[in-house]
């Protein structure tokens, strides 16, 4: 599916987010907060994104995307990478057959060349299981970064288009973004209380609604995704447009088109 650019059309507005991407921050001032070391706050975070899944899908949301591990968190202390590197690991080999008994694909975007071979194998092998699946589209961003997506996206437009050189435009690059198969984000959710997209999908969010919360990523519950979906709800959605003009009828969300997840692996 092509799915509508914010920039070059109109997308719908739906009621509901169809698509929502959240940061997920704050699990090491959980734990500190109960004189506990940061990576009990990363576990505790784990059973967070567990409740997430189940959220959305009890919601209709169709698309979650989960900032995990950015290009720029290798700065921190090495025990703490290692730490979630691990958690990574485990993680995926807890709960690949759980997202698969619930109809939830799961995709990993960013630069997993950066793994050790024992990670890529199980987000290879996760991604492999749950392929079929439609109930709801996981995205795991790790070894992610908004600036790497835009380059990388650049780097294979112009190696597979080098007779549109000096005339390249959006739909030519949208195809190589890492998710080029999930519509733009209608709804962004940072908790934690910091304010910035922190170099998550820059190009994807030109015109997501923004919501950011002080409560840490541990005790984001049902009742704080309400509010944020009721947060969601009260904006008006113009896209360039006035107020007035809201009463048009808008495109659809998407135009189908042959699938090419070769594009977007």
């Amino acid at each position: 599916m092509a799915f509508l650019s914010s920039t070059r059309q109109i997308p719908a507005a739906p009621a509901v987010p169809c698509h929502v991407a959240v940061i997920m921050d704050g699990n090491g001032r959980w734990a500190k907060k109960r004189f506990l070391p940061r990576v009990a706050g990363h576990k505790r975070g784990v059973e967070t994104v567990r409740a997430m899944v189940k959220a959305c899908i009890e919601r209709g949301v169709e698309f979650l995307t989960l900032f995990a591990f950015s290009s720029e968190n290798w700065r921190r202390p090495p025990d703490e990478v290692s730490f979630l590197m691990n958690l990574f690991v485990s993680a995926l080999e807890q709960e690949a057959e759980r997202l698969h008994a619930n109809g939830v694909r799961l995709r990993v975007v960013g630069d997993v060349a950066g793994f050790e071979q024992r990670l890529r194998d199980l987000i290879a092998r996760s991604e492999q299981l749950t392929a079929a699946n439609t109930k709801l589209i996981l995205t795991v961003a790790a070894n992610y970064g908004g600036r790497w997506d835009v380059l990388q996206a650049v780097n294979r437009m112009t190696a597979a288009l080098p007779e549109k050189l000096g005339s390249y435009g959006e739909e030519d690059l949208a195809p190589y973004l890492a998710m080029a198969y999930a519509p733009e984000p209608d709804l962004f959710i940072r908790t934690g209380g910091e304010k910035r997209i922190s170099n998550f999908l820059i190009w994807q969010l030109a015109y997501t609604e923004l919501y950011f919360t002080d409560l840490l990523w541990p005790e984001f519950n049902d009742a704080a995704f309400d509010a944020a979906i009721a947060s969601y709800q009260g904006r008006e959605r113009r896209f360039g447009r006035t107020s007035e003009q809201l009463a048009v009828p808008l495109a659809p969300t998407f135009s189908p088109t042959p699938a090419d997840d070769k594009n977007n692996a």
